[in-house]
């Protein structure tokens, strides 16, 4: 997954890729953003995790977490699902 990261801290993820790990085209992907479906989270690690990030995206029950290290390059990935609330 290429990720770049503007001056100001932001991440910027491919949206095919990103398409791609959720199982959709690209013009459903940025459907489901216009519509406000897809929420995204970053995390700074601390301590001994100090200077790599975790991006989280979520998308109905999937959330697509990647680590990055201090390079910014993505190090592991997964794909998990949420369980429905009861």
């Amino acid at each position: 997954m290429y990720v770049e990261r503007y001056q100001n801290g932001d991440f910027i993820l491919d949206s095919a890729e990103l398409a791609d790990r959720f199982g959709l085209s690209k013009d459903d992907l940025r459907r489901n953003f216009r519509k406000g479906l897809v929420t995204s989270m970053v995390e700074r690690g601390e301590g001994e995790d100090a200077g790599t990030c975790r991006l989280s995206v979520k998308l109905g029950n999937r959330i697509w977490r990647a680590i990055l290290n201090s390079e910014d390059r993505v190090v592991s990935e997964e794909m998990t699902f949420r369980r429905p609330d009861r």
